[in-house]
């Protein structure tokens, strides 16, 4: 009779740096929330290069989406959806800003493909960006002249009446994650974020711990600490260090401050991989994962003000939040 017993994970040493990057990392956060100043660590890949937080809701550009796109005005559905929407697909906090100022209210009445392309290509003229450089974000068509033009189009396509009840009717992450993939210019891991995006919002409340969908960055972190994977797909995996969080805390004696009282979730677990990947090209540069990147790009520059964070209100904890300085 075949042994219905899995084959578990076998960790690297990248493991272990896992668990101590998510706690230093948090560590810092807190800190700059409490209102200390820097240095935050004395952990010197931290101190001298970017990565995001330990929590992808505590990120800045999540932290301006969840504060000023989901919760600042029109509550309606369908105009949360389009705010969150086309804030995403740009991503940059400064795309949505000239927006806000060329055309005025962003709301689905006033949403017009031609008026918001020459707002964006204009900015293109002058140099200037409409991306983040946080994740690639290829044209939805190939054969549009410039790549921005088609991510617009693709939000007219999802405002379409009939998608939009479909989106809004669904009963679980991964039915909306499906409805979303199912768009062509939508691919998996872009589908992912999006529907993490929306669930920050009144007009979902999915549990975090539902589904996952490993991005590229976090798969090669996934090969990083992992030397076999055994029976486990990425997600698999994701969900593995979860579930074994507290524990592993533990045998490490690590001291993690979580969020005020919210654990690390699924999205949080898969965004950790992709960060220890880039962190681990200097720590451990013996160690390979998934292409051939060496270096960290982007560097770490302090800002003196005290970090103000704001969650959804459906998670019940922003009352435990520090209260501002001065």
């Amino acid at each position: 009779m075949r042994s219905t017993l899995r084959q578990q994970p076998i960790a690297s040493h990248v493991y272990d740096t896992y668990w101590q990057f998510a706690t230093k990392r948090q560590e810092i956060f807190h800190r700059r929330v409490r209102g200390e100043t820097a240095p935050w660590t004395d952990d010197p890949v931290l101190s001298n290069h970017r990565f995001t937080n330990t929590y992808r809701a505590a990120d800045r550009v999540s932290q301006y989406l969840i504060r000023h796109v989901a919760y600042s005005g029109n509550q309606a559905p369908e105009e949360i959806v389009f705010r969150v929407l086309l804030f995403k697909l740009f991503n940059r906090i400064s795309t949505w800003e000239l927006l806000s100022k060329s055309v005025g209210p962003l709301t689905t009445f006033e949403f017009d493909v031609k008026r918001y392309d020459r707002v964006l290509s204009r900015a293109l003229d002058r140099g200037e960006r409409v991306y983040s450089a946080a994740y690639i974000m290829p044209a939805a068509s190939p054969n549009a002249i410039r790549k921005h033009q088609t991510h617009l189009e693709l939000l007219r396509i999802i405002l379409d009446k009939c998608f939009l009840k479909r989106l809004l009717d669904a009963q679980s992450m991964k039915e909306a994650f499906l409805l979303l993939q199912s768009i062509r210019g939508i691919g998996t891991f872009l589908a992912y974020q999006l529907v993490t995006d929306l669930n920050y919002t009144s007009i979902f409340n999915f549990s975090e711990m539902e589904f996952v969908m490993a991005g590229p960055g976090s798969r090669s972190g996934i090969k990083k600490c992992f030397t076999d994977s055994g029976s486990y797909s990425d997600e698999d995996i994701i969900r593995y260090v979860v579930d074994r969080q507290a524990e592993e805390f533990s045998a490490r004696n690590l001291a993690f401050q979580d969020l005020w009282g919210r654990p690390l979730q699924l999205i949080d677990c898969q965004n950790l991989f992709c960060e220890v990947d880039k962190y681990a090209r200097l720590a451990h540069p013996e160690v390979k994962g998934i292409g051939e990147r060496t270096r960290i790009k982007q560097k770490f520059s302090p800002m003196p003000n005290q970090l103000e964070v704001w969650f959804p209100p459906k998670w019940g904890i922003n009352s435990k939040l520090p209260k501002p300085k001065g």
